[in-house]
């Protein structure tokens, strides 16, 4: 049973219901009217009791759009009996942020707690999310920040340590149909006074064009409402109003690193078909092609690498013919490309042979290049023995001076690359193995003479 509601939070309810759109209008009022969100919030879980008893904590809630977050932010302040403040990180500076904290010291001075609701807490900086701190502490707020990017990356630690944070999830296909089918049955604030006439598989296709949206999913449903012809909203009606959907896909954020993540460790373990898939979603979010095409690159060489030398040269033609076709016909390439990438030999020993080069040149500084590898263009360097003693491969046997030093001083035992035995690498390791045992032969023939 809710408490009742405070003077802030009852005038938002009591606000024109129809000037209201209608995923406004249909906002929950109760915790039992919340669709989804069963892992916090049904019967008996933590989050619910101390929301039902009126004992909150400040809070992180992450999600993505549409999931709820404002809505909870709202009952939290409703069965609390505690004022209702929302700001927008968006839209406001820390003028803003010290002004509705002198608000909520006032109502804290009359014996009552403010339930301040920061909307995309993320973007405000270290110093306005510091202002909260105090406030917190004090017990003047309970600040209820919602956020879609992940809160260790994108909050600091200091606020971190006062919030809890609670995680909640995208709305399944079936639960948006469940609020879609309240707002087509509830006269008051949904469409109920329509009679519309729409079939269970038209709902379920909104519920997709959605993508775990649910606000999204009844703004569609009230514009199909708009368009509907006597009543029924149709299939001509549905592909007018979906004609333009696009999937969730935040182009820099958390989910945008999720999936060329997940299209990354794809072609690692050598699936093309989970490749395919990843590809597609970024595309179909907005991904920037430029962006695709190196990635896309850059795994042709950390992970294919010498056991197909060939995936580079189809990674830069892809690339190529992407800027020529544009898209979407030079997406195509891109959709090839990751197959191939995929089923081709998977080796990092090349990456890996950098990566310990690279080590050992930062922790040991510059070591001498050995006299008889220098160049030697003036009569004073070859009088100081540049140069000297060194022997060109192509006029010695076999085209190969094993017995020549090409590494510095305390490194010529060393062997940075370790070809694996997949692909092309299974053959140059046996051509290293033999080049690497062969100058160990000629340095041990030189050391005895």
């Amino acid at each position: 049973m809710a408490r009742k509601k405070t003077v802030e939070t009852a005038a938002l309810f009591a606000e024109p219901e129809g000037l209201k759109p209608l995923a406004e209008r249909m906002r929950p009022r109760t915790l039992d009217e919340i669709v989804g969100q069963t892992r916090l919030l049904e019967t008996g879980k933590p989050l619910r009791r101390a929301i039902e008893n009126g004992k909150l904590h400040s809070m992180i809630l992450w999600g993505p759009p549409g999931c709820g977050k404002t809505t909870l932010a709202l009952l939290l302040a409703q069965y609390a009996e505690a004022e209702f403040k929302a700001i927008s990180a968006v839209l406001s500076g820390l003028p803003d942020v010290r002004a509705a904290l002198a608000d909520a010291e006032s109502v804290f001075g009359q014996g009552r707690r403010t339930v301040l609701f920061v909307d995309e807490v993320h973007r405000f900086n270290k110093v306005q999310q510091d202002a909260f701190l105090p406030h917190i502490e004090r017990g003047v707020i309970i600040l209820v920040g919602a956020t879609t990017e992940n809160p260790s990356f994108e909050l600091n630690s200091a606020l971190l340590s006062r919030c809890r944070v609670h995680v909640l999830e995208s709305l399944t296909n079936d639960q948006i149909v469940e609020a879609l089918k309240r707002a087509l049955a509830e006269p008051e604030r949904g469409l109920g006074e329509m009679n519309l006439q729409v079939q269970e598989d038209s709902l379920a296709l909104i519920a997709r064009a959605a993508d775990g949206d649910v606000r999204r999913a009844l703004t569609l449903l009230e514009i199909a409402s708009e368009l509907a012809d006597e009543g029924r909203i149709d299939e001509g009606t549905l592909t007018q109003v979906l004609a333009d959907r696009t999937r969730r896909f935040d182009k820099g954020g958390e989910q945008f690193y999720d999936q060329i993540s997940a299209l990354h460790k794809s072609v690692r373990s050598s699936d093309p078909d989970a490749a395919l898939y990843w590809l597609t979603r970024m595309l179909d979010g907005g991904v920037d092609p430029a962006y695709l095409a190196r990635r896309l690159t850059r795994m042709a060489i950390e992970d294919i690498g010498l056991a197909d030398p060939r995936a580079l040269s189809l990674a830069l033609e892809a690339w190529n013919t992407w800027e020529r076709l544009g898209s979407p016909e030079g997406e195509l390439a891109f959709a090839e490309l990751a197959i191939y990438l995929a089923i081709a030999a998977k080796s990092n020993a090349a990456y890996a042979a950098f990566n310990a080069a690279r080590a050992e040149v930062r922790a040991n500084g510059t070591r001498e290049v050995p006299m008889h590898l220098r160049n030697a263009p003036t009569r004073l360097m070859k009088g100081l023995g540049y140069g000297k003693g060194y022997q060109y491969d192509p006029d010695v046997e076999d085209g190969v001076a094993l017995d020549q030093q090409c590494l510095p001083d305390g490194l010529t035992q060393t062997e940075f690359y370790q070809p694996v035995d997949r692909g092309l690498e299974l053959k140059i390791g046996e051509k290293l193995k033999a080049l690497r045992a062969a100058r160990r032969d000629a340095r041990h023939r030189e050391g005895q003479e």
